[in-house]
């Protein structure tokens, strides 16, 4: 796909994308879930049932967690227009449950529009990932002058922004990357732009910055 084709990409195709993202992310711990229950079915293996149980368990919280957070992240999350910035962590804090990094929030504002709720859940999430081995990942929001700014610092160890990420946050095409990791960051550069505002990357050694401006 060529960055004057991403610039012209069909609402279709964005949800087309969107969805086979979020599927990536079901599908590990939804197998890891039916992978426990064979084992449970298994009589020549009923002396991992413990284990199995443990593997249910903690899969099951894992999808749990990311089912709640993609219905405000990237769903309409019903009529909600307003967001409370403490129910905004809590899915933030369910993801990072199953991430390397740790996540510092520091949200002032008591709560947010919809393009600022999915700018900080997409943008904490991104920042996680960009930890691979671990650090922290610290997310700051203040209001001022009629707008919510946003800084998110993932800092730690090989700390890093994937090229088509990169790309997806100017609005790019994700070249010879990933889909799966470039709709997020392109979604994220549509809401934004359509809500008024802008968000920037930086990368630097063992950190990577992301921002944004929106109308609060």
């Amino acid at each position: 796909m060529t960055d004057e084709s991403a610039s012209q990409l069909k609402p279709a195709e964005l949800a087309a994308f969107l969805a086979a993202r979020m599927c990536h992310d079901f599908i590990s711990p939804a197998s890891a879930i039916v992978s426990g229950l064979d084992l449970l079915e298994d009589p020549t293996a009923q002396d991992m049932r413990d284990d199995a149980m443990g593997l249910i368990a903690s899969s099951a919280r894992k999808l749990a967690d990311l089912l709640a957070f993609c219905r405000v992240a990237f769903g309409a999350s019903a009529s909600a227009e307003t967001f409370d910035a403490r129910e905004l962590e809590k899915l933030a804090r369910g993801v990072f449950a199953h991430m390397r990094a740790e996540l510092d929030w520091q949200v002032e504002p008591p709560g947010v529009n919809k393009p600022t709720a999915r700018t900080l859940l997409n943008l904490a999430q991104m920042a996680g990932a960009a930890l691979p081995t671990g650090g922290s990942a610290k997310v700051r929001a203040v209001e001022e002058a009629g707008a919510i700014a946003i800084a998110v610092e993932a800092v730690g160890p090989r700390a890093r922004l994937r090229p088509e990420v990169l790309a997806g946050l100017r609005g790019e095409g994700p070249g010879e990357g990933l889909h799966g990791h470039w709709v997020q960051a392109r979604y994220v550069n549509l809401f934004v732009g359509d809500a008024g505002g802008r968000v920037l990357a930086d990368v630097s050694e063992e950190k990577v910055t992301l921002a944004a401006t929106i109308p609060a």
